[in-house]
């Protein structure tokens, strides 16, 4: 069921509903566009919209600020002293932390808290370790980068050439903090132990992925599995206890580059995929198989940013986004029941 929709002023392609408690209404996009020309620049935005889906349901913009071309956008699990922190990836290698400010029914605004040029080269994603003391970065050069935060300040404290391409993709293990996993345009699969110094391989994975990995996601309910997505189209489920090859009888073609994949907050083994050229999926993993049980065609550009509100568990809302037409909408699927 469509919910709301709106256009945004530039590419859209990422969002993310806050998990913070009496934020859970407030969904950020953001934006990337290339603007060609004699001096080609990486221009982009983050938007802040209140959603509502009861009483026909609402999107209504209440903060916008431009920034460099961001590639990826990412809430702290854990709040800030004044309110949630929303963590930027951009073009300019820049990792910006914004802090929400204001009351927690209406008149919020987002304000730059801190920010440092981490690289030369493009920051591509962003991940928080779930106490929200480190975040890790994706750069386009093939290296990753570790960041703390402590008292409003960032600090790169590890820093390793982790892949051969653009690092589209790198996280934290929700359940082991010190492993971070890794997915490049080389095709490679890999996870590192920071405890054992930047470059300390824990496993690889380089033969199965027949594209570049664009997503990994380490499953909330079940700690030794995890979700990759790559442009060879597959969502392949892994168990970290044997990473030769995934659990090949659950992975699935979803019929387009599997961008971003999220897991449900609440109903265990149901994700959404972002499926760039074959619009947005929810898949359910079960222990033998996976299966597509519902789709959502009704965005006409590629498909890239998706997520789910928390907090709601008597209902499901979803916000999307898709690049070239720019466009964001929330939306309650059919086929997710609420456990």
């Amino acid at each position: 069921m469509d919910v709301a929709h709106c256009c945004l002023e530039g590419n859209a392609d990422a969002v993310e509903f806050c998990p913070i408690d009496s934020f859970h209404h407030v969904l950020a996009a953001s934006t990337y566009t290339l603007e060609e020309g004699d001096l080609p620049s990486r221009k982009g935005s983050i938007s802040l919209f209140n959603v509502t889906a009861d009483k026909g349901g609402t999107l209504e913009l209440f903060h916008r600020a431009d920034t460099a071309g961001i590639f990826d956008i990412k809430w702290s699990p854990v709040r800030g002293n004044v309110g949630p922190l929303l963590g930027q990836a951009d073009a300019d290698g820049c990792l910006r932390i914004h802090q929400l400010e204001g009351s927690e029914d209406g008149g919020n605004t987002l304000r730059e808290m801190t920010g440092e040029k981490v690289s030369s080269s493009m920051c591509l994603y962003l991940d928080w370790n779930p106490s929200g003391t480190s975040i890790t970065v994706g750069l386009s050069n093939g290296s990753v980068l570790i960041n703390s935060l402590a008292e409003s300040q960032l600090e790169t404290v590890q820093e390793w050439k982790a892949h051969d391409f653009e690092v589209w993709t790198t996280s934290f293990d929700i359940h082991q903090p010190d492993l971070v996993y890794t997915g490049s345009d080389d095709c490679k699969f890999s996870c590192w132990d920071l405890r054992d110094g930047p470059s300390k391989l824990a496993f690889q994975n380089s033969n199965v992925h027949k594209m570049g990995v664009c997503c990994i996601v380490k499953s909330p309910d079940e700690p030794n599995t995890v979700l990759t997505g790559s442009y060879d189209e597959i969502l392949r489920v892994w168990d970290v206890r044997s990473t030769s090859k995934p659990v090949n009888e659950s992975s699935i073609c979803l019929g387009g580059g599997v961008w971003r994949i999220k897991y449900h907050p609440h109903v265990q083994g149901s994700v959404l995929a972002a499926c760039m050229h074959n619009g947005f999926a929810i898949v359910k993993i079960g222990d033998k198989e996976a299966q597509v049980v519902e789709t959502y065609s009704k965005h006409d550009s590629l498909a890239y940013g998706a997520d789910w509100q928390k907090g709601e568990r008597n209902t499901s809302v979803i916000a999307t986004c898709s690049f070239y037409d720019k466009l964001l909408r929330i939306w309650m699927p059919k086929g997710v029941s609420i456990a």
